[in-house]
């Protein structure tokens, strides 16, 4: 009798029929897989495949003819006549083995197709969360800097606090009813600087009641003229966190690549996604309304460390009358800050990855974001920029400040201060003295181009732009013409003063991108002549030929002369701070609390 029709009998019945479902193409060796013995198999048994075959009375089997075998052997149970054999309990479990690999399989396809399907839907959520704007509000004329040896550049974030009372989170957690559709102001505002190396990191702030040179801003559908009597926090009322971007990098002559803004729903849900950030106080507080100072942001806490979160977390940074100035205040917010990253390295938010997908979820719905940030990724990525940076690489400073002459309760930047701190910005040069000096070398290339020989001074045009009033002084009356006269001097026959004008922090010599090695090479040549660094040297797509730009910082002279700053040299009076350091903030009367009532 030929191979039994009965299912489930024989060896191997169902592994073809699998194979014509394409459930498992490879299920024969799937054993080897599964860590199951090979021995085990027909093959390995020299077993056929066929059912029972005709024999001689009480039929002798193959393993009653194996020396050693046991008469009654479980695969001896063949019967005479062809009858159905009772199948073998290796074949039962075999086949079971089979039938569990194959439902495995699917399932396992079902769960990895699921599974992918989730996580694109949940990407695509996140994605959805994330609200953003554009970049700049203006044009500051300020571009990013040239790379260093190694071919990178700095990274420059603006962080702001939005105090808008739009949503009725906002109005629950900071009061102000009637503030619903007032404009917003920027009362915190901070730049994050990452070093080229990403191997150091410095916070700069700005009191929110500081007069400063706002520009012209476009947002909104509206366009803002520039003014010089308001302060600075008023720039997101302007068109949004764009202008404010735009008065930073007019300000400080630093290329700004994003901006992140955060409301008071956004900081009590960060806060409370990492569990607390802490914070100190040298005695307790309690900011309260006071017969002279009405308002407060009713923090009240003991002495010592306190990990806040929720609203607290909002009072802690919205404190000012506790701490005792602007200043004070963003010394406390640098705390917090200084806090925050400390809490998630040591949650090692970076690479667990349940951590980083609720930081996501959370952070997605309480940051509102430059465009070129608006997406996970980029989001991510940007996160990654500043995983390495240790804690006694990260410095927070105050940019000095003094009264304002027309209104005491307003301020202006200490000049000299200031400008010292946004050159060292510009130059990125750290903000502590805890860096070891750089092994600077150039990332090999596989074809480096052949270097290209300037052109003879006097065979092409140089344009001498005055941009010398990008301070807070006005430009020098005849600068370009005395530059320009300099390059005759030296042999650039081409050089002539533009009345073009254009305030700019930091000296450059701009070529257009279409003239490639060749205008780099002329370009360098007339930096050179004056003593500019070859990082003053810059492409500008929108150049018509070689132009010198004189900045701010190079207001006398014919020969460049820049003041160098070390690592850590900043103003006594920056008040300082490193991310390793544990100070407490001071409390003023009469906002002192025991800790009883």
């Amino acid at each position: 009798m030929g191979q039994s029709s009965v299912r489930g009998e024989g060896t191997r019945g169902s592994v073809p029929r699998a194979r014509e479902l394409g459930w498992d193409d490879d299920l024969h060796g799937a054993g080897e897989a599964t860590g199951a013995d090979p021995s085990d198999s027909p093959e390995a048994s020299g077993e056929s495949s066929g059912g029972s075959s005709g024999g001689s009375s009480g039929g002798t089997t193959r393993a009653e003819r194996r020396r050693g075998a046991a008469a009654g052997d479980a695969r001896s149970g063949h019967r005479r006549g062809g009858s159905r054999r009772r199948p073998r309990k290796g074949a039962d479990k075999k086949a079971g083995k089979r039938k569990a690999l194959r439902w495995v399989a699917i399932t396992l396809a079902v769960l990895i197709l699921g599974t992918a399907g989730a996580g694109y839907l949940y990407y695509e959520h996140l994605n959805g969360n994330i609200r953003g704007g554009s970049r700049a509000g203006g044009n500051s004329g300020v571009k990013k800097a040239a790379p260093n040896a190694l071919g990178d550049t700095p990274l420059n974030i603006l962080l702001i606090g939005s105090d808008s009372r739009a949503d009725a989170k906002n109005v629950a957690l900071g009061g102000g009813k009637n503030l619903r559709n007032q404009k917003p102001l920027a009362d915190v505002q901070m730049l994050l600087h990452v070093s080229a190396d990403r191997e150091n990191a410095s916070i700069v702030s700005i009191p929110r009641d500081t007069i400063v040179p706002i520009p012209e801003c476009e947002g909104d559908g509206k366009e803002y003229p520039a003014t010089t009597t308001s302060p600075i926090n008023e720039t997101l009322g302007r068109g949004g966190p764009g202008c404010t971007l735009t008065t930073w990098e007019n300000l400080t002559g630093v290329y700004i690549d994003h901006w992140i803004m955060v409301d008071f729903a956004g900081v009590v849900a960060m806060a409370d996604e990492v569990g607390g950030v802490p914070v100190c106080v040298q005695s307790g507080v309690s900011d309260h309304p006071t017969r002279l100072q009405p308002g407060g942001s009713g923090l009240k806490l003991p002495k010592g460390t306190t990990e806040v979160k929720g609203e607290q977390a909002l009072q802690w940074l919205r404190t000012r009358h506790a701490f005792g100035s602007d200043q004070n205040r963003a010394k406390a917010q640098h705390m917090y800050m200084n806090g925050m990253v400390e809490k998630l390295q040591k949650q090692n938010a970076w690479t667990d990855t349940g951590r980083l997908m609720g930081l996501a979820d959370t952070a997605t719905k309480a940051l509102q974001v430059s465009d070129e940030l608006k997406s996970v990724k980029k989001l991510f990525d940007l996160s990654m920029q500043l995983k390495n940076v240790k804690l006694d690489r990260l410095t927070t400073a105050n940019i000095p400040t003094a009264q304002w002459s027309q209104d005491k309760n307003k301020n202006v930047l200490v000049k000299s201060s200031a400008e010292k701190m946004f050159q060292m910005l510009r130059d990125d040069t750290a903000f502590d003295k805890n860096g070891k000096p750089a092994d600077a070398k150039p990332k090999p290339t596989t074809s480096a181009k052949p270097m290209v020989n300037a052109e003879a001074p006097g065979s092409f045009p140089v344009t001498v732009v005055n941009g010398t009033d990008g301070g807070d002084e006005p430009a020098v009356q005849g600068r370009a013409r005395t530059l320009a006269e300099t390059l005759q001097g030296k042999g650039f026959t081409q050089a002539e003063p533009s009345a073009e004008g254009g305030p700019r922090k930091d000296t450059v010599v701009v070529y257009p991108k279409g003239d490639g090695d060749q205008g780099k090479a002329n370009a360098q040549l007339v930096a050179k002549a004056l003593g500019l660094p070859d990082s003053a040297v810059r492409i500008d797509t929108r150049a018509e030929g070689i132009k010198l730009i004189i900045g701010a910082d190079w207001r006398e002279g014919t020969t460049y002369e820049k003041a160098s700053h070390k690592a850590g040299d900043l103003p006594e009076n920056a008040d300082v701070m490193r991310g390793d350091e544990k100070g407490c903030m001071y409390i003023f009367d009469p906002y002192k609390w025991d800790g009883k009532s």
